[in-house]
């Protein structure tokens, strides 16, 4: 189910004076991304499908199974991402909005990026909100944050061989693939599928997206760069 009429409040000055990030705003079409806030997180975990995959690296905790275990994943998943960041590793979770209602999560993470310039990237949607393009309008707005913004030179993903709808967004934007491994995960066994952009590729087939970035400026310090990120 979608978000029923959540909108993108206003985030306090005192939160965006502490922490830049608030204010990053990145939009594309009919879709607006804005990072994640404490306020997200009930209603998040009250819709999150049955069928994401979660984070491996989180506990499991007796007795909570299903929706229940999915909401306490969306909590720490947020939690921990704003809990260890630091400039040189982080996690940035956006909140995707289409016309202003909710409609599912973004990610964009790295580690070591200032040595490695390399991202990687994960997401959600609401089950009404998938075969519209969304999916590929959210990826398409965060590698244009990495490339164009952050001066990535890589961007990789990874998803279960049978996930088509991932792997076909990674292929449309010009992903291609980069291996397979053998990947268990709370009970299931099967292929992981990786895939890998460049710099190159995503200017040869990306240089006129519509994807406008907003707020950045005073957040490059949490990312390890300077006012003006090095271009290659």
């Amino acid at each position: 189910m979608a978000l029923a009429g959540r909108k993108d409040a206003n985030v306090p000055d005192s939160n965006v004076a502490n922490w830049p990030l608030t204010s990053l705003r990145l939009r594309t079409g009919r879709l607006l991304l804005r990072p994640m806030v404490e306020a997200d997180l009930a209603p998040l975990a009250a819709c999150i499908p049955d069928d994401v995959d979660q984070n491996p690296a989180l506990p499991s905790f007796p007795g909570r199974v299903g929706r229940a275990a999915r909401g306490t994943a969306v909590y720490q998943t947020y939690w921990h991402s704003v809990g260890t960041w630091r400039p040189e590793s982080w996690n940035l979770l956006f909140v995707v909005l289409r016309d202003d209602v909710p409609i599912g999560v973004q990610g964009l993470e790295a580690d070591n990026f200032v040595e490695r310039r390399t991202v990687d990237s994960s997401s959600w949607l609401v089950t009404e909100a998938r075969g519209r393009g969304h999916g590929k309008g959210m990826r398409l707005a965060i590698l244009a944050l990495a490339f164009d913004a952050l001066a990535a030179e890589v961007a990789e993903t990874s998803a279960w061989h049978d996930n088509a709808a991932s792997l076909g967004v990674s292929r449309a934007l010009g992903y291609v693939d980069n291996g397979v491994h053998r990947h268990a995960d709370r009970g299931r066994i099967g292929d992981l599928v990786h895939m890998r952009l460049t710099r190159d590729t995503w200017r040869a087939r990306h240089a006129d997206h519509d994807v406008r970035i907003e707020g950045l400026g005073q957040c490059l310090s949490f990312f390890g760069l300077a006012a003006d990120p090095p271009t290659a």
